[in-house]
């Protein structure tokens, strides 16, 4: 059988960093692939103009999997000053290129777990009611619907008259921001359609019903945003009615960040739109060690690209040493060798990276709680080399 190739995307940052580390711990645990590297990040904006080039859209439509380590991502005005000089004036419009990513390949179910590893220092504690100290087991996967709703990239500033007539016509718009002069306007909007929203539901329920979560929990806010969020919770109802021993629940994204601490280890499958489902799961990865532990899966119908959904904390990537924790991205590729049905391979993986953490011998700066600075490693705390190493010497 010939190998599968995998397409390798650093990108800004830290993801250079990352990226390498993971591939070494894919190749230790005996997953043979080979790996293609393609363009993406800040670099091919400030030279290219585009940041996600079509040659590297090609290879993904070609090879079917990306594994994508981090990018960066500036305000409109710095990244017209970055620009290059020549690629100036030519209305070339800066976008996240993972956002682009997840639309142009409808890659619109993003899975993202948030699970307790034993002996992690950055697992959270609570005061129990006799006053001493609990440790609940999280155990949570958001599913974030990944293409639409604040993130869809409609917006306007100045609204052009077609657009700016349409929003007078709603009562509400024109009570409240009719004698706002149109050019200090900006309009982003939220659209949910049923056939999406319907797709990261179904995901939800099918996930929870494989791996035996009892609970789905839809996290809008369908009291306020009515019309997207109550279609959401709408379609909950309609859906969970063909998973009778899955239970829906359904909280409010403001009460549900207030009760992450409360009770996290009652919440197993959670699904939201996509502004809500990016809150949520970095509140929940907050509980399980931060994002030097938070993966994600951006699934499609024929395409996947697997992430940390850390950034690319630019700060660190001129480290002569790296410091930076891999443990998200080694998680992300698990999540693509199950993608792939390569079970047994990331069940190991995952399996080193457990007793690596458990052990407690060798942690990286975030897990000794040491600020970020460029000396952690000769205070002990280990690179994000010797993480990998230590990974690699579990899988043996």
């Amino acid at each position: 059988m010939s190998k599968r190739t995998i397409v390798s995307m650093p990108g800004d940052g830290i993801g250079n960093a990352v990226l390498p580390e993971a591939i070494r711990v894919l190749e230790a645990a005996g997953f043979e692939a080979d790996y293609v590297h393609a363009d993406i990040g800040w670099e091919f904006w400030c030279t290219e103009g585009n940041p996600l080039p079509q040659r590297t859209i090609d290879l993904l439509e070609e090879h079917k999997i990306g594994l994508f380590g981090a990018i960066t991502s500036k305000p409109k005005s710095d990244a017209d000053a970055e620009l290059a000089p020549e690629l100036r004036d030519q209305g070339l419009v800066y976008y996240s290129p993972i956002v682009a990513l997840r639309q142009h390949f409808t890659l619109d179910v993003c899975a993202r777990p948030c699970q307790t590893f034993k002996g992690n220092p950055l697992n959270f504690i609570r005061r129990s009611a006799d006053g001493g100290v609990e440790e609940p087991e999280v155990d949570t996967v958001i599913f974030r619907q990944n293409t639409e709703g604040l993130y869809g990239g409609v917006e306007w500033t100045n609204p052009p008259d077609n657009v700016y007539d349409s929003l007078m016509s709603h009562p509400k718009f024109s009570m409240n921001f009719g004698d706002v002069p149109r050019e200090e306007l900006s309009v982003s909007t939220r659209i949910f359609t049923r056939q999406a929203t319907e797709r990261i539901l179904r995901a939800a329920f099918e996930y929870a019903k494989k791996f035996g979560y009892k609970s789905v929990t839809v996290c809008e806010k369908p009291n306020v945003i009515r019309e997207t969020s109550g279609m959401m919770l709408a379609l909950g109802k309609e859906i969970a009615a063909e998973y009778p021993g899955i239970a829906l629940w359904d909280t409010n994204i403001d009460a549900q960040m207030m009760w992450l601490t409360k009770n996290p280890e009652d919440y197993g499958v959670i699904v939201a739109g996509n502004m809500f489902g990016d809150i949520i799961s970095d509140g929940f990865a907050g509980l399980v060690g931060g994002l030097g532990f938070a993966c994600s899966a951006n699934v499609g119908e024929e395409i996947a690209v697997f992430e940390p959904t850390h950034g690319s904390a630019p700060k660190y990537a001129d480290y002569e040493n790296s410091i930076v924790n891999p443990i998200a991205m080694v998680l992300s590729a698990c999540m693509m060798l199950d993608h792939i049905s390569e079970i047994e391979t990331a069940a190991k993986m995952r399996k080193a990276v457990a007793e690596v953490v458990e052990e407690g011998k060798v942690r990286t700066y975030d897990m000794m709680k040491m600020r970020g600075k460029p000396d952690v490693v000769e205070q002990g705390a280990a690179s994000t080399t010797q993480m990998a190493d230590a990974i690699i010497a579990k899988l043996s």
